[in-house]
């Protein structure tokens, strides 16, 4: 059996996910914004909304949903990454922020479901 290496399986990941967002009606905005907090994966717009979203992969041999690996100090750094993008971008400053995140589930066989939970945390401060 032949492993793929981490980074093509994340990219492979985000594009499945990308398109599945614009499916749904997303509109992008920026993919894999990076600064010294981290990276947000993808950004996208829905309606007035900035949709931060985290994409997340997990294969057959995995215990927990993708959807379910999103820890407090992983929240912590998408939203000071997301305070960056903002300070960056003013065109955005005014809109609500909502955090998504998408998992990808692959079976033994690998075939692929997908999981779009909306709003999955918000902020517990002003930090936005």
């Amino acid at each position: 059996m032949v492993r793929r290496n981490t980074r093509a399986v994340g990219s492979d990941a985000e594009n499945f996910a990308f398109h599945f967002l614009q499916r749904k009606g997303l509109i992008p905005v920026r993919r894999n914004f990076r600064c010294r907090f981290g990276e947000l994966d993808l950004i996208m717009q829905d309606g007035r909304c900035l949709v931060i979203v985290e994409v997340r992969f997990r294969g057959s041999k995995s215990f927990v949903t993708a959807g379910l690996t999103i820890d407090k100090r992983k929240q912590r750094k998408l939203i000071r990454t997301t305070a960056m993008f903002l300070a960056w971008n003013a065109q955005f400053v005014n809109k609500p922020v909502r955090f998504d995140v998408v998992g990808i589930n692959a079976d033994a066989r690998g075939h692929q479901s997908i999981e779009w939970i909306k709003d999955a945390f918000r902020p517990n401060d002003a930090s936005l």
